[in-house]
């Protein structure tokens, strides 16, 4: 069996360890509502910045935002797609994807475990504003907002999906998608809060392509 084959006996409240050590494992835990939160105030923050500080226009501002939004909607996808289900051809691989990711496909209603923890998203956070700055100058104050509201509607959905019943609108195929990737097949449907780049790359659920 994969590292990322559910376990559909696991009650909902399961959940599984990764370290031994008590410090460790608890910074690998986090409630989805504190990231999403630090998120919407660093971004609005950010805008507040480019807009008061940097002269930005609104203009430009609403078009990197989306430009931002768009490109982490990719790299949702492509981490999903390449990073959490990497091939774990080795023992080295198989841990790093069980710890990545693998620890959620088995325990995918524990929800301290629906979020990456602030103490590593916040730094990384921190090195895109200073990769994005050098490439793109003062325009980084609408990208990273943009990108990073990307991420906490990521972890809004996703926490959604995992939590709650499936809407009865547009928005039940973000609950279809992610069941079928979790208890199905776990090689389609990467994509979480937007179906968009699987239709691009050809990854979406099989039965949507019949």
């Amino acid at each position: 069996m994969s590292t990322t084959a559910m376990k559909l006996d696991k009650p909902s409240s399961a959940t599984g360890r990764l370290f031994d050590n008590p410090f460790l494992e608890k910074i690998t835990r986090t409630r989805t509502v504190v990231p999403i939160t630090l998120f919407f105030i660093i971004s609005g923050g950010l805008l507040f910045w480019g807009y008061s500080r940097e002269f930005l226009a609104i203009s430009t501002l609403i078009e990197m935002f989306l430009m931002g939004w768009l490109v982490f909607s990719l790299i949702e996808y492509a981490v999903h797609r390449y990073v959490f289900h990497m091939e774990t051809n080795t023992i080295r691989r198989v841990e790093i994807q069980y710890k990545v990711h693998g620890i959620h496909h088995d325990y995918p209603k524990d929800k301290e475990r629906l979020a990456m923890p602030p103490v590593l998203s916040l730094p990384i956070s921190l090195i895109l504003y200073f990769i994005f700055n050098a490439l793109m100058g003062s325009a980084v104050f609408g990208f990273l907002p943009g990108f990073l509201v990307g991420y906490a509607l990521y972890l809004f959905v996703h926490y959604a999906v995992h939590a709650y019943q499936p809407p009865k609108n547009f928005l039940k195929v973000l609950w279809i998608n992610h069941g079928i990737h979790h208890y199905k097949d776990h090689e389609r449907a990467f994509g979480v809060s937007t179906p968009l780049w699987d239709y691009v790359f050809r990854t979406m659920p099989k039965r949507k392509q019949e």
